[in-house]
C-alpha cells in the first residue's frame, strides 16, 4: 500500500515538473508571456535631474509602454532609442525578466561646465558634448559667459575648467569665467570684490601661478578689497587697478 502511494506521488511530481518545463522552456510558451510591469532605474551619478516617471511618460507618449503587451511584440531597441532621444541621457540598457518585467536602466549625462552666451544656454558634459539645461534644475558647476562658441567651450574652455576642478586651491577660488570679444579670459573669484584679467587661455597655468604668488605675498598683506582689477596679461607683471 505504501509502495503504491509512493508511486502515485512520484507520478504527480513528474507530471508537475513536465508542466513547468512546457510552460517555461517551450519557445511557444515564452511567446505568449505578457509584460506585467515596467521598472526604470535612473543611474543618478552625483546629480539627479531625471526620474522614473519622466522616462515612463516619454514611452507613453510614443505608445511604447510595454505593460500588458506580449513579449514577442515588445521591441527593446525601439524603447532604448525613444528614451535616448532625451539629450539629458547618455545611454540606455533594457532587458526582459523571467518574471514578466521589462527593466530599463538609464544613465544620465554629467554636466561639467555651464555656458551662457549668444550661442545659447547649455551645459558641456563629461564627454565634451553639448547638453540642454534640465527644467527646474541647476548643476553646481563653473559658469562661463561672454563670447563663446560651442567648439571653444568643448575644447580650450573645457580643458581649463577641468584643470580648475582638479586643483583644490583654484576650485575653491574661482566662481565664474567670462570670455571677452578678444577671447581674453576674465575670472570672478569667490573672495574679494575684484575681477581678474587672465589673458589668453593657453597661458592660464603660468598666469595662475603668478596670481597665486600675488595673492600670498600681496593681497594677504594689503587686503583683498583694495583693488578692483588684477591684470595678468603682461609677461612677468601683475598690474592692479586701485578702487576709487
Amino acid at each position: 500500500m505504501v509502495k503504491k502511494i509512493l508511486l502515485i506521488v512520484s507520478a504527480l511530481l513528474l507530471t508537475g515538473y513536465l508542466a513547468f518545463a512546457v510552460a517555461f522552456l517551450n519557445p511557444k510558451a515564452k511567446i505568449e508571456t505578457k509584460c506585467s510591469g515596467l521598472k526604470v532605474e535612473v543611474v543618478e551619478m552625483d546629480i539627479p535631474y531625471l526620474n522614473e516617471a519622466q522616462v515612463i511618460a516619454s514611452l507613453q507618449r510614443r505608445n511604447l509602454n510595454p505593460v500588458g503587451k506580449k513579449f514577442s511584440d515588445i521591441n527593446l531597441e525601439a524603447i532604448e532609442k525613444a528614451v535616448e532621444e532625451n539629450k539629458l541621457i547618455k545611454s540606455v540598457e533594457s532587458y526582459k525578466t523571467v518574471g514578466g518585467l521589462i527593466k530599463v536602466k538609464v544613465y544620465q549625462r554629467t554636466p561639467v561646465l555651464r555656458v551662457i552666451s549668444e550661442n545659447g544656454n547649455y551645459y558641456i558634459d563629461s564627454e565634451r558634448e553639448r547638453m540642454p539645461v534640465p527644467p527646474n534644475f541647476a548643476a553646481y558647476v563653473p559658469l562661463a559667459t561672454g563670447k563663446i562658441s560651442e567648439e571653444y567651450a568643448k575644447r580650450e574652455l573645457y580643458d581649463f575648467v577641468l584643470f580648475l576642478q582638479h586643483n583644490k586651491y583654484w576650485n575653491s577660488q574661482i566662481e565664474q569665467i567670462h570670455i571677452d570679444s578678444n577671447l581674453d579670459v576674465e575670472l570672478m573669484p569667490r573672495k574679494g570684490n575684484h575681477h581678474i584679467i587672465l589673458g589668453k587661455i593657453e597661458d592660464y597655468k603660468e598666469n595662475l601661478d603668478k596670481l597665486k604668488l600675488f595673492y600670498n605675498k600681496g593681497l594677504d598683506k594689503v587686503g583683498w578689497n583694495r583693488y578692483s582689477v588684477i591684470n595678468l596679461k603682461y609677461k612677468n607683471q601683475v598690474v592692479c587697478t586701485k578702487k576709487e
